[in-house]
C-alpha cells in the first residue's frame, strides 16, 4: 500500500513532506512510548501517535519510517521545521487514535513489528 493512498482516503492533513507520499508503507504501528518505538518499529512503518514533539521527528528519522501521523493534538511550527529538516513525512488528523487505527486497518494496512 502506498502512503498517498492512505492520505486520500482518510483525508489526512499533511504538515510536511507532501514530496514524498509516493513511499511504499509496510504496515503500521501505534505507540506513544518513544523507546517502544525504537525498539519495536520497522523501517517504511506508518507511525500513529498523540506525541508531538522533536524526539518524534528523531526516531522516526532514525528508524527510516514512511511517515508520522499525529492524532488529537497541537503540533507546533518548531516540530513541523524538524520534519521538514528530516525530509520526513509528517500528517496530522484531528480523529481519536483508536478510531483512525480502525480506519488504517479496514483499508488493509496491518501492524508492522521488527523482530
Amino acid at each position: 500500500m502506498m502512503l498517498a493512498e492512505i492520505i486520500d482516503a482518510l483525508q489526512l492533513e499533511v504538515l510536511s513532506g507532501g514530496e514524498h507520499l509516493d513511499r511504499p508503507l509496510s504496515g503500521g504501528y501505534v505507540s506513544d512510548m518513544l523507546s517502544d518505538v525504537l525498539a519495536h518499529a520497522a523501517p517504511d512503518c506508518l507511525w500513529v501517535t498523540r506525541q508531538a514533539h522533536a524526539n518524534v521527528i528523531a526516531v522516526a528519522s532514525l528508524l527510516g519510517l514512511s511517515a508520522v501521523v499525529l492524532v488529537n493534538c497541537p503540533v507546533s511550527p518548531s516540530v513541523v521545521d524538524k520534519a521538514i529538516s528530516e525530509k520526513l513525512v509528517l500528517l496530522k488528523s484531528n480523529r481519536l487514535a483508536f478510531e483512525l487505527v480502525g480506519e488504517l486497518y479496514n483499508l488493509g494496512l496491518r501492524g508492522c513489528r521488527r523482530e
